[in-house]
């Protein structure tokens, strides 16, 4: 009964819904976009301490659908969106947004009646060279990108990806300090100890590159729907969970990779969740780090529907539960 009750709910909060309205009837493709800040007090939600955020807005009819998110500097941003679309710009401090571009990925030609080969759930951008990894749920195979955005560089169709379903496949990625890369399946779970994730060494995008199985027990927290690693080493996970009210309810928890064994069970410690006026669906997370504080960055995915909103929200985060190791080395 729990599948097809949540397929229902999805289908209603997600859309298309007949007699629900998208924006854009006209299309427009001019590159400005806003950013309103929100009222909202700081407050302290477990690890969260919120900071600030904005509601974005643009008359760019393919701006929006956010599901993944790269921080690339002070004020600077990568939104990719579930139709193939990517957004740079900067965020001042007071909320003036500059240096927008919106175009599209260099994905093959669109299908009219299909969203497969536009559908990227996750983004991650090298900091030395620039380049850009994607993880696409459509298909699910894992792309690197050169910096420009403006040509594929190298695809990687793994057989180990191939059986994960169209609509439920690679949804989060995190790339380590390591140089292995992460990727977390929404609902890839024919097994009964969770869902599936993929451990790979090296360049995920690297053609026939294999990687290790694992298997992801949320324990209840809904499904992943973006990763970002921690400056300790440790990934942050962002579970989207719906109901009937609250419809979203957004659950953040840090899994370790030291737990990761092959075909083994990780289990994640829950951090915190984002505050009820703020409720949206996110889809997208960065993480960066500045002042020797660490700071969270969350981005909502609208799915183009007029009741929705891109929500671009910062926290704190502070008293982050010790990694266990540590906690031994504390105890001797």
């Amino acid at each position: 009964m729990r599948r097809p009750l949540l397929a229902v709910l999805i289908f209603l909060a997600l859309g298309p819904v007949p007699g629900t309205r998208h924006r854009f009837p006209v299309d427009d493709f001019r590159q400005t976009a806003a950013a309103r800040p929100l009222v909202f007090p700081p407050a302290t939600a477990g690890s969260l301490r919120f900071v600030r955020g904005w509601r974005l807005t643009s008359p760019h009819s393919l701006f929006g659908g956010f599901s993944g998110l790269a921080h690339l500097g002070e004020g600077r941003f990568l939104l990719v969106g579930d139709n193939g679309y990517a957004t740079r710009l900067t965020l001042a401090e007071g909320g003036t947004v500059s240096e927008v571009a919106i175009r599209r990925l260099p994905l093959p030609p669109r299908n009219p009646g299909s969203k497969a080969f536009t559908d990227v759930e996750a983004v991650s951008v090298d900091a030395a060279s620039g380049k850009v990894w994607v993880a696409l749920e459509g298909i699910d195979q894992i792309w690197r990108l050169n910096p420009e955005l403006t040509r594929i560089e190298s695809r990687n169709r793994s057989p180990q990806l191939e059986p994960w379903p169209t609509n439920r496949g690679a949804e989060a990625m995190a790339r380590l300090a390591d140089g292995r890369t992460i990727v977390f399946s929404e609902e890839a779970d024919d097994d009964a100890r969770g869902t599936e994730a993929l451990v790979f060494a090296g360049d995920p995008a690297t053609p026939g590159k294999r990687a290790l199985r694992f298997f992801y027990d949320a324990q209840g927290k809904g499904l992943v729907s973006d990763a970002a690693p921690l400056p300790d080493g440790r990934i942050l996970l962002v579970h989207r969970k719906l109901g009937i009210a609250p419809l979203f309810t957004t659950i953040l928890a840090i899994v370790d990779p030291a737990d990761i064994r092959e075909d083994g069970v990780v289990r994640s410690v829950a951090i915190g969740r984002v505050p009820e006026p703020l409720r949206e669906n996110y889809e997208g997370a960065a993480v960066s780090v500045a002042g020797g504080r660490t700071f969270l960055w969350l981005v909502a995915d609208d799915n183009f529907n007029n009741w929705q909103r891109s929500l671009l929200l910062q926290f704190e985060l502070v008293d982050l539960p010790p990694r266990r190791a540590d906690s031994k080395k504390a105890a001797r």
